[in-house]
């Protein structure tokens, strides 16, 4: 008796377990069902058949501590763990203090220990069922007796997904066991060794590659959101291209001319013959989050993919996990805000200080300002729809912020005030436009080759929506307070406005990390000038504060007394997370990576 396309996908995933490497143990993958015991002569001969099998594939994918790619918004009760929004809390740009977000906490502050197994946030419990599983579906794709072309096409979005993927894997572990087809309990591959990173980023580049010339341009879905079409693959490879190119820039390689052009190029596909843009409606003061903070992504200019909550689908409540557990922003990202000349706080005197909140906010970037809340805008974002004065800190009721410096970036007050327990909608952006701008103007300024009609077209774009002066290659600020990062002022400047642009949009420490910049995560972490008039002004407020190194002021302490507040970062050991034990005792091939013991 056949079985039904319904019933025969059904059993594909429930026989596509965890096979190797950081999986679950091997008596569980012993008593999986063989992939090659399920057949189908009424399967993988429609193009239908394949879009289906891959739709399990995004299904997978939503799953983001197991498969840690799109990064959208983990679901339900969840939302307090795994979101985009959350892993800039690995770096500078926030100071959360929840027990719930520890592991962020962990791993920034160096506090982050080898585990046992490989299970939850970001290690991929799962996650090596979702390459099975990609792996199977080209197999069997490869046989289907269908047209090339459509064959290509679905086989490229497979391949986006499994480079996607390794990717990943490789910015936190380095060296990884490459696997390109479906392995059965006794094959060789179970106890090999990691393969070497320049193979498997080789093979990454391949699979994107292919997917960026076989994806189609438009899937016909009207981007609400649908599937990844020929264009996101560009985007994903631009910002894989430009991690690897830099990472092999500043941590020793052979090859990172050659990924540094392919991120331009892919970059500039998009920016030269992509049906996208920036999102504006000429209001510098709203446009660069208004976007943001809306249900309905769809058909927006600048969203290039998203993930979309759906009441009676999947839901989240996100805005209240994320405005509970944030922390808020810290001083160093809040400093890095250019004037409205142009000029870092350090060289700008239109630079009004920081006695009081009001002030770090005159005369700043416009995006300051929709990213951090300003006390005269709670009413407009209906912050204090309790009735309270912002900011406010822990000690005091209401919404509390460990910095001072409440995130507004995302904000959304009806999805946070009216939606019950667990029923949110916020959307998750996964690739938007801004940041195929941004990869551009690096790859090309750490090639060396950049001009002033690069610029134009990616960074004064940027600029230009929130009516900031141009960055002109004739006049680049020499901040002093990035004078030992070891590059030119120009590139300086790229990463200032990277860090600017995409702030809480997850990028923050994967980028020290590729810059080699990991001593940056050591610093002190700080809020809000604290003072006597702060002292008054926030009554009950219970901070602990320490004094800037630098100017000898006195500011919040968010960590004080915690196991984060004396970060530590090792050269040698925290540029990689350490492998699980678990995995190394299952196959001994897998060696611990460097200083983890």
């Amino acid at each position: 008796m056949k079985q039904s396309r319904k019933e025969f996908l059904k059993n594909i995933l429930m026989g596509t377990g965890s096979l190797f490497l950081w999986t679950s143990c091997n008596d569980a993958f012993l008593n999986r069902k063989p992939l090659d015991q399920i057949s189908s002569d009424s399967f993988w001969n429609k193009e239908d058949d394949l879009k289906v099998y891959n739709n399990s594939l995004y299904d997978m994918a939503r799953h983001d501590d197991n498969v840690p790619i799109m990064m959208g918004h983990d679901e339900g009760f969840g939302s307090h763990n795994v979101s985009l929004w959350y892993i800039d809390q690995f770096s500078d740009n926030m100071a959360p203090t929840h027990p719930r977000q520890t592991f962020y906490n962990q791993i920034r502050s160096g506090a982050n220990y080898i585990p046992d197994s490989p299970g939850g946030q970001m290690y991929g419990y799962r996650g090596w069922d979702f390459v099975r599983s990609i792996n199977y579906g080209l197999e069997q794709t490869a046989k289907a007796d269908i047209g090339q072309a459509v064959k290509d096409k679905y086989a490229a979005e497979a391949r986006l997904f499994r480079g996607w993927f390794y990717a990943d894997k490789v910015s936190k572990f380095g060296d990884v066991q490459w696997v390109d087809k479906p392995l059965n309990i006794d094959s060789e591959a179970l106890n090999e060794a990691r393969t070497p990173r320049d193979e498997v980023m080789g093979h990454v580049l391949d699979d994107l590659k292919f997917a960026t010339q076989n994806l189609p341009n438009d899937w016909g879905d009207g981007n609400a959101p649908g599937r990844l079409n020929r264009w996101c693959a560009l985007a994903i490879k631009s910002r894989v291209c430009l991690f690897e190119g830099t990472w092999q820039k500043y941590h020793g390689g052979s090859n990172s001319e050659m990924w540094l052009q392919e991120a331009a190029s892919a970059a500039k596909e998009v920016i030269d013959n992509g049906p996208y843009s920036l999102y504006s409606t000429g209001d510098p003061q709203n446009d660069y989050n208004a976007y943001m903070r809306i249900i309905d992504l769809s058909g927006n200019p600048e969203v290039m993919y998203w993930r979309k909550y759906k009441t009676g689908v999947v839901n989240n409540w996100i805005q209240s996990y994320f405005t509970g557990y944030s922390g808020g922003v810290t001083k160093s990202l809040v400093d890095d805000y250019l004037c409205t000349d142009g000029q870092p706080i350090s060289k700008s005197g239109l630079y009004q200080g920081d006695e009081q909140i009001e002030d770090v906010f005159k005369n700043r970037d416009p995006r300051l300002r929709q990213t951090v809340l300003h006390p005269d805008d709670s009413g407009k974002y209906n912050y204090n729809a309790d009735g309270r004065d912002y900011p406010r800190f822990p000690g005091m009721t209401g919404v509390n912020s460990t910095t001072g410096y409440h995130i507004i970036k995302y904000y959304n007050a009806d999805d946070y005030i009216g939606h019950a327990y667990n029923t949110s909608e916020s959307p998750a952006i996964t690739i938007r436009f801004g940041e195929v701008l941004l990869n551009y103007a690096e790859a090309m300024a750490e090639l060396g080759t950049i001009t002033q009609s690069d610029l134009d077209m990616s960074i004064n774009k940027l600029r230009d929506r929130v009516g900031m002066p141009h960055l002109n290659m004739g006049n680049v600020p020499q901040d002093p307070n990035h004078a030992n990062d070891g590059v030119p002022p120009l590139i300086v400047e790229i990463r200032r406005e990277r860090r600017v642009e995409l702030a809480i949009e997850g990028f923050r420490y994967f980028d020290l990390l590729r810059w080699k910049q990991g001593h940056k995560l050591a610093e002190q972490i700080m809020g809000l000038r604290w003072n006597s008039a702060a002292e008054a002004r926030y009554q009950g407020a219970q901070v602990d504060t320490v004094k800037d190194p630098d100017s000898g002021k006195t500011y919040i302490d968010p960590y004080a007394g915690l196991d984060w507040d004396n970060a530590k970062f090792d050269e040698n050991k925290n540029y990689f997370w350490p492998i699980p034990l678990s995995v190394m005792s299952r196959n001994s091939n897998i060696k611990q990576n460097p200083g983890w013991g």
